[in-house]
């Protein structure tokens, strides 16, 4: 059987990348991960439990006994969660454990292919993705994009705190030692700074649909 193709997707918070890589695998019958959800289900399971996200053991903890529950959990978009997920990142035995389920996915989707978005897919998950492509913006609009999302939740929180977070997790995501972002030498690069989400859809499938056809 002939292999599935794969569509990695990377970026830093609030680029776009993860609504871009819905829309993109809905157009082509793909299947589609967030892997920084799994993440936010560890962040989420730390919290839950009273942990501390940036300490190992409770971050290890929390993912060898990962409660995929969580993933329907009101909670996984809240802006501590995302804080959480973004500190149990950096902690290498929790990205070990998540790398095989992330990698079995792309191998065995189900559906015509695989779109996986986060931020290390196509430099550590899928180096050999048949497309990748880098998602990004500037700092203040990602930080606004974010703003509006939490606050139509309810979350209490100014926009200037957003952008400090925004900077601070970018550093952290930028920073690590192990699985940094960055853009993969063959990504294509899509800056979605004056794009809306239809726009921004629109490039990132011209793109996906003229590698496929190579």
């Amino acid at each position: 059987m002939s292999k599935l193709p794969v569509i990695a997707i990377d970026g830093p918070a609030a680029s776009g990348k993860g609504s871009i890589a819905r829309r993109v695998a809905a157009a082509l019958g793909f299947a589609h991960l967030d892997t920084g959800t799994l993440y936010r289900v560890v962040g989420l399971a730390v919290l839950r439990k009273g942990g501390d996200p940036a300490d190992p053991a409770h971050a290890i903890a929390a993912v060898q006994s990962l409660d995929l529950s969580l993933l329907e959990d009101h909670g996984l978009r809240s802006h501590a969660t995302s804080i959480a997920a973004s500190k149990v990142a950096v902690i290498v035995p929790v990205r070990d454990a998540l790398l095989s389920f992330q990698r079995d996915f792309a191998a065995h989707p189900p559906g015509k292919g695989a779109v996986l978005d986060g931020r290390d897919i196509g430099t550590v998950i899928c180096p050999d993705a048949d497309v990748k492509l880098f998602v990004t913006a500037t700092p203040e609009v990602r930080a606004h994009r974010r703003f509006l999302e939490l606050t139509a939740n309810g979350t209490l929180i100014t926009e200037a705190e957003v952008l400090a977070d925004i900077r601070s997790r970018d550093a952290r995501d930028s920073g690590r030692a192990v699985a940094p972002l960055k853009q993969a030498a063959d990504a294509h690069l899509l800056d979605t700074t004056h794009l809306d989400i239809e726009a921004a859809t629109e490039r990132a499938l011209s793109i996906v649909r003229a590698a496929l056809r190579t």
